[in-house]
């Protein structure tokens, strides 16, 4: 696969490379305090790195990093022709001045005077867009996402959604869409509002199939296009396997990694890496236009574009359909 090809985002006419970059590595950390924060060079490494190698498409959020990765992501692509670029940002929260009881113990990489407050009203919406340009220093972003609304779902399609479609009317964004870590509520909204895409966390992967059976092909019926996050389940797919590989952020169960282990194994017979199978598989279904890890570092993102190019032969999925660990039904490459 190219990982420079381009695909549209719905009906939009904005096309994303196949092979994006998810932001949340820019400010890298979590909460539980078991991955580091990412120092802002080796985070400026990554976008640099990225864009070397042709990709032109990067998503980030007000709240990875509180703010950090937007304005890392910003301090580069700000300096480029911002017509040969695509950048997706969320709106859902707004970063307030933290109390002062709170400043200094607030979890996670970022500034310690602010917080991240859910916010998912018209207002809010607005407000989050306006900082999130100052932030990255651009003038607009093309594609905006509800970031995480899974229970504020009546007030992110009456607030949010609304001035996301007011933005998109006045030609402000090409393309409006959401994100999130389950299916469901994304093809409740497909189905109830005028959406042009959906990023999906984990939920369609080479391990977890959950988004197949309704929402790809809902979103294929619709025009919706699907944007892919979290490829590896959090890590357990970019992992050696041992235990305490991780599937979504907490140690895998054993028949999750028992199952990550029946697909390398796979992969070891035909010489493929288990990162290229895991990019190239979620690539494969029609409805998705792009995929995007989260680089830690420059050596990561050139890695990913390596694993979209490696050539994968087609009895690899044969033979991962003849022990069951992708359903009949799923597409693959070629």
């Amino acid at each position: 696969m190219d990982p420079t090809e381009t695909a549209e985002i719905g009906s939009t006419g904005l096309r994303v490379t196949r092979l994006g970059v998810g932001g949340v590595g820019l400010a890298g950390g979590s909460s539980q305090g078991t991955i580091p924060p990412t120092p802002e060079e080796d985070a400026l490494a990554i976008v640099r790195r990225s864009l070397e190698v042709g990709l032109r498409y990067f998503d980030t959020a007000p709240q990875y990093g509180r703010g950090v990765s937007e304005r890392r992501l910003g301090s580069v692509l700000s300096t480029l022709p911002r017509s040969e670029l695509v950048v997706s940002t969320k709106v859902g929260r707004v970063l307030d001045p933290a109390p002062a009881e709170r400043v200094g113990s607030i979890p996670g990489p970022g500034p310690q005077d602010l917080e991240s407050v859910f916010d998912f009203s018209y207002d809010g919406a607005m407000r989050s867009v306006e900082e999130s340009l100052q932030r990255m220093g651009l003038d607009r972003v093309d594609i905006l996402l509800i970031h995480d609304p899974d229970d504020h779902y009546d007030q992110a399609l009456e607030g949010a959604y609304r001035a996301l479609a007011e933005l998109r009317s006045q030609g402000v964004i090409s393309a409006l869409g959401a994100g999130m870590n389950q299916w469901e509520m994304e093809a409740r909204f497909a189905r109830e509002a005028d959406f042009d895409c959906f990023l999906l966390a984990g939920r369609y992967t080479l391990i977890d199939h959950s988004a197949l059976e309704e929402l790809l092909p809902l979103c294929q019926e619709k025009g919706m296009s699907v944007i892919i996050g979290g490829p590896y389940n959090s890590g357990i797919l970019a992992s050696d396997l041992q235990e305490g590989a991780t599937f979504n952020y907490v140690p895998a169960q054993p028949e999750v990694l028992q199952r990550a282990r029946r697909c390398r194994a796979v992969c070891d017979r035909h010489g493929v890496p288990l990162k290229a199978a895991s990019l190239q598989f979620v690539l494969a279904h029609p409805a998705v236009a792009s995929v995007i890890p989260g680089p830690r570092s420059a050596a990561e993102a050139e890695e990913n574009f390596r694993m979209v190019e490696h050539p994968i032969p087609a009895a690899l999925w044969e033979e991962m359909r003849g022990e069951g660990l992708i359903p009949p039904e799923a597409p693959t490459p070629g």
